[in-house]
């Protein structure tokens, strides 16, 4: 089935996540498998004569309308995030989601659902709300017709790599968090900022993690229930003098 829509690279469309802070880049070599949430400034965009503008927050998200998906002819080419759209693999197209959410994708007509990334811009006709690949609609029973209607709910968010798009981390808004304040490769300068921590903030401890180049001593401080809070958390130290500090999920 082919996808009535455009595939584009938008400048300025390549995001982390939906959360406006300003914080200090952490090193890469400081960073854990689980990415920062970088801050956004979703930019409106123009596709086939009309202009749209994106969410700065899919949080509380839910649609219903009407699903379709794409295949061959777009297979191997650039997304709206900038990675190589692969039709095997599992991501849809939304027009306004923030690239990267991820939706919980039920079909109404057979009740099979899945979650699914949104890394691409589209589909671009009226009533349909979600493009999905081959692979997505395959599991969702969608091939065979080529279009369903689905219902979409927003559960989570991925980090998107800076400059390739690739996920490195699902943040869901609901779970286990922590903030991360600096990485060491000497494990008495980890220690000494756990002491300093533990002098104003809660649940200061230190997590080994194997680099493959050596191992870094990752500090870290309190505990959250939700993504929300960790940024609340984040900024607080971010006041008080700690720039590089960053919420992960655990």
């Amino acid at each position: 089935m082919k996808r009535l829509c455009c595939l584009m690279l938008l400048g300025g469309m390549l995001i982390a996540g939906v959360y406006g802070c300003t914080r200090t880049i952490v090193p890469s070599s400081a960073r854990p498998p689980s990415a920062t949430i970088a801050p956004s400034s979703p930019k409106p965009y123009k596709a086939l004569g009309q202009w749209y503008q994106p969410l700065p927050d899919a949080r509380g998200f839910k649609q219903t309308g009407i699903a379709s998906w794409y295949g061959e002819d777009f297979h191997g080419k650039k997304t709206s995030s900038g990675e190589i759209y692969d039709m095997h693999a599992e991501s849809a197209a939304h027009k306004t989601l923030p690239l990267g959410t991820i939706v919980r994708v039920r079909n109404l007509d057979n009740n099979r659902e899945m979650e699914i990334r949104i890394n691409d811009r589209g589909p671009f006709v009226t009533g349909r709300v979600i493009d999905l690949s081959y692979a997505c609609a395959s599991k969702l029973g969608v091939l065979g017709p080529g279009t369903a209607p689905v219902e979409l709910v927003a559960v989570g968010t991925t980090a998107l790599a800076a400059g390739s798009g690739a996920g490195s981390a699902d943040f869901y808004y609901q779970g286990n968090f922590t903030i991360q304040v600096g990485a060491f490769s000497d494990r008495n300068n980890a220690e000494k900022l756990k002491a300093k921590l533990n002098k104003s903030y809660q649940n200061a401890h230190i997590q080994p993690y194997d680099s493959g180049r050596g191992m870094l001593y990752r500090v870290r401080v309190t505990k959250c229930s939700s993504l929300e809070q960790a940024i609340q958390y984040e900024k607080t130290l971010a006041s008080g003098g700690y720039d590089g500090a960053f919420a992960v999920a655990e």
